[in-house]
């Protein structure tokens, strides 16, 4: 099937969740542009589609201007989605999965399955991902590698970069997929490629996914109207973690961290809840579309309460040293 690859995960619970879908919408990951257009069919009066890669909005051409002025395309950033509309968001939709579409070209850099120059930026701003394997310290890296991919054998991965790139520059995706691979287990049936968590932990690193994340659900937070409501899909436990976290600080869900320190006023809540528990696929979604398995979704609903900061220590964002 041609098209599997840029089906929009939990499209149809989205659209169930926040329905009656009407007036103007935020499509802050435009992508291939499924969740814009099943936003216009169900009732979206406009779209606003913000993706920070280019190439996404070449590859609409084809059907966007068929939508005229309902659907406005916009490259930007989750960090500054408050500043693409002049007035008031009815919703905002995040989804924070990596496009098959930059995964898919070599080119790109993003996959250790094919071999490219190593760069893995969302767009052509910035430092790539060969800039940061030649500049950051072995310490460093084994914190990246750690913190955002999650991964034990960090260090041990970060000692095996250090002394490769002694020798010579690292600067494609398989020379790195195979010093990784050098240094840990050999991969057996049914397990991830060995080399997944570094080149996740460096992607989140390149294009600061989690910093754009938190600033993202705070500008979300600033531009919804009363009774707007904010959906967003995530793909793994660190992105739910602190999203789930976001909307319960918001809600006034979250609790003391100390139940011995003194009580405080709260702040009134920003933030309805929903879902209390994350939408998952079902059995029918995963058949079509298999990397829906690991997909969750949260939805809140905005009040009348001002907007405000939010603690990123406190949503379980990793923390690098030096970085708050």
């Amino acid at each position: 099937m041609v098209d599997q690859p840029h089906i929009p995960v939990l499209l149809n619970p989205l659209l169930r969740t926040v329905a009656p879908v009407s007036g103007l919408w935020l499509d802050g990951t435009f992508g291939a542009g499924g969740y814009s257009r099943g936003l216009l069919e169900a009732g979206a009066d406009t779209v606003i589609g913000v993706d920070r890669d280019p190439m996404v909005f070449e590859m609409a051409k084809g059907w966007a201007a068929d939508y005229g002025d309902r659907l406005r395309l916009v490259e930007g950033v989750f960090s500054r989605l408050d500043e693409y509309s002049d007035e008031p968001l009815d919703g905002v939709v995040l989804d924070l999965g990596v496009s098959s579409m930059q995964l898919d070209l070599a080119e790109r850099g993003f996959s250790f399955m094919k071999d490219g120059p190593l760069d893995m930026r969302m767009s052509s701003q910035g430092p790539s991902a060969a800039d940061l394997v030649a500049d950051t310290s072995e310490e460093d890296l084994a914190d990246i590698i750690f913190l955002y991919g999650e991964d034990r054998a960090s260090r041990r991965i970060a000692r095996a970069i250090g002394k490769a790139r002694a020798e010579a520059p690292i600067t494609t995706t398989l020379q790195l997929a195979g010093i990784v691979e050098s240094v840990l287990p050999r991969q057996k049936p049914g397990q991830s490629h060995p080399a997944t968590r570094t080149f996740q932990a460096l992607r989140i690193a390149v294009n600061d996914e989690y910093g754009e994340l938190a600033s993202g659900l705070e500008a979300a937070e600033r531009a919804l109207k009363p009774g707007g409501q904010l959906a967003v899909v995530t793909f793994h436990s660190v992105e739910d973690r602190m999203v789930k976290r976001f909307f319960q600080q918001r809600s006034g869900g979250a609790g003391r961290s100390n139940r011995y320190a003194p009580e405080t006023e709260e702040d009134a809540p920003r933030f309805e809840v929903v879902n209390r528990k994350a939408i998952g696929p079902d059995d029918d979604e995963i058949a079509v579309n298999p990397r829906a398995r690991s997909s969750r979704l949260r939805v809140g609903r905005r009040t009348e309460a001002p907007a405000g900061p939010v603690d990123r220590r406190a949503l379980g964002m990793p923390q690098l040293r030096g970085k708050s």
